[in-house]
């Protein structure tokens, strides 16, 4: 595990889509780092602010870049942009209808006024939803700086022109895992970029409720666009697991890993 206070040789951009185990990530990732070298700070401050406002984290930037190493929040992917660019960068997806019932059962979780409504009542807050939930991977992956005017909640037209952007932009992401296989992708890090991770951690997690089928298919319909990203994710996680088997092997052939968490 590194020594505080020491900086990692390197910087990184970690593009955290909401619901996707993120959290649980991010505990290790600070336990790694170090907290100085961390943004945002947990330590004081509105914490929904410090993970979602482009100029907060611009004008801590301003004063802290030489000691930041580690820029995490949920901020769209061309965020590094602004950033001077020059990040090694990681995201991790999840299956959309997943992601979305997870968000709402934290937010009812949460919210007290939301405690005890159903799921498909919170479902129905517009605001919310899109900001947070209507493809919501794919517009954190597609944005463009020019574009995006309040960060992750920036409203957007769902065009087959943006998934495209969003999966060509996927594509240049240093290392790209899936929640299912979570502690493949943690694996990864560590072996991309030399991280020490620790032990696992399982942080902000809430218990699957029954939902109707005819709900679960309304948020599919409603998020096709991050169901064929999700897709296109897992195909491009495992040709790269591939294409690392084989040339750890010399040549041979990599079989796929199982596994998953929940």
């Amino acid at each position: 595990m590194s020594d505080v206070s020491v900086a990692p040789p390197h910087r990184y951009f970690f593009c955290h889509l909401q619901k996707t185990a993120g959290a649980s990530l991010l505990v290790r990732l600070r336990r790694y780092f170090g907290a100085r070298y961390v943004y945002p700070s947990y330590h004081d401050g509105n914490v929904f602010a410090r993970v979602v406002s482009v100029p907060l984290l611009l004008q801590h930037w301003k004063e802290r870049e030489p000691e930041i190493k580690l820029v995490t929040g949920h901020f769209p992917l061309c965020t590094q942009e602004l950033l001077g660019g020059g990040f090694r960068t990681f995201t991790i997806l999840r299956e959309p209808v997943a992601r979305t019932l997870s968000y709402l059962r934290h937010r009812r979780k949460l919210i007290p006024e939301d405690r005890a409504k159903p799921l498909e009542q919170i479902y129905e807050d517009k605001q919310r939803f899109h900001w947070l939930i209507h493809n919501h991977m794919v517009k954190m992956l597609s944005l463009t700086t020019d574009e995006m005017t309040q960060g992750v909640q920036t409203r957007v037209d769902f065009t087959p022109e943006r998934l495209s952007r969003a999966k060509a932009r996927l594509q240049t992401v240093d290392v790209v895992g899936i929640q299912e296989r979570f502690d493949d992708f943690c694996a990864v890090l560590e072996e991309t970029f030399g991280f020490d991770l620790g032990p696992p951690v399982l942080f902000n997690q809430t218990e699957p409720v029954p939902v109707s089928d005819s709900f679960r298919r309304r948020i599919a319909q409603d998020n096709e666009m991050d169901i064929e990203l999700y897709e296109f994710a897992r195909t491009v996680a495992a040709s790269r697991t591939s294409m690392r088997r084989r040339a750890q092997s010399g040549g041979a052939a990599g079989v796929d890993l199982g596994g998953s968490q929940a």
